[in-house]
């Protein structure tokens, strides 16, 4: 009883002091403040209730377990991160993304490619990945190349419809002005188009961050090296080493929020003239 009573008291004191913050003018101590504090009073009413409820630890670990594992197992973690997210996701992503660049500036020139492509994307992406994954790890093997396949496909289109739609966002008037000083659709595109396109670009890249960890540690379950996030995932829920399924989430997590919040940085800094940007800040 004593640990919900627990509980009861870290979740009134961190709503309190979350409070009092959010009345307080909108500051970088504030936006940072507020959700470190709220996740951890979340995190301290989970090692509360996990023990005050007497929650087995196959069911649901508490933090304190997982973190003491996180520890323990650094090495292991480290090498399945490399292997899954900068081999498998990061490679994918990085082929993925830029191949689909590369055809959205086709399709944006030919009008055949625009009707012909993009239902054919629309249905692509469309795809359960489950039904994917399996197959590209038969006709790439079991280490990392299958998995950037399967990231490859999941990334593609989304990229793709982005960019193209990020291409036409300009008018008529300002390709009329382009054309007025003689610019080509070299300079058009390079000194008008792509800049207009970038929100939409980095909409497809951001997209892209979540789609190509998840991609990776997916296709991993179908077959993988010793090693990987996946790998262990699927191999401790068989030995009901949930507090390492665990860890190995936590890392899934931290280095998803770190890949997202890589190109949020670059966004910023490369369109801060954009009226989105500007309400930012």
């Amino acid at each position: 009883m004593s640990w919900l009573i627990a509980a009861l008291v870290i979740w009134a004191a961190g709503w309190w002091v979350n409070n009092v913050l959010a009345h307080r003018p909108l500051t970088t101590f504030t936006q940072i403040a507020v959700p470190v504090i709220f996740g951890a009073t979340l995190i301290a009413i989970w090692e509360c209730v996990v023990h005050g409820l007497e929650i087995a630890p196959v069911l649901l670990p508490p933090p304190s377990m997982i973190a003491a594992r996180f520890v323990a197992s650094t090495d292991v973690l480290w090498e399945d991160f490399v292997q899954t997210a900068l081999k498998g996701a990061l490679s994918g992503y990085i082929i993925g993304c830029g191949s689909a660049f590369l055809m959205a500036v086709l399709v944006d020139r030919s009008e055949f490619l625009q009707r012909g492509l993009l239902p054919v994307g629309n249905f692509v992406a469309a795809l359960p990945i489950i039904g994917m994954a399996p197959i590209l790890v038969m006709w790439f093997g079991f280490d990392w190349q299958s998995k950037a396949a399967v990231v490859v496909v999941m990334v593609f289109f989304p990229m793709l419809v982005n960019t193209v739609q990020g291409l036409q966002e300009t008018d008529a008037m300002q390709r009329d002005l382009m054309r007025t000083y003689a610019a080509g659709y070299g300079a058009t595109l390079l000194k008008l188009r792509l800049p207009a396109a970038m929100p939409f670009i980095f909409n497809g890249l951001k997209i892209g961050t979540t789609l190509a960890l998840i991609g990776a540690i997916v296709a991993e379950f179908f077959g993988s090296p010793v090693r990987g996030m996946g790998f262990r995932i699927s191999t401790s829920v068989g030995q009901l080493s949930m507090d390492l399924v665990w860890a190995e989430i936590v890392v899934a997590a931290l280095a998803g929020s770190g890949f997202y919040g890589a190109v949020a940085l670059i966004e910023k800094a490369v369109t801060f003239w954009h009226p989105s940007q500007r309400r930012r800040a």
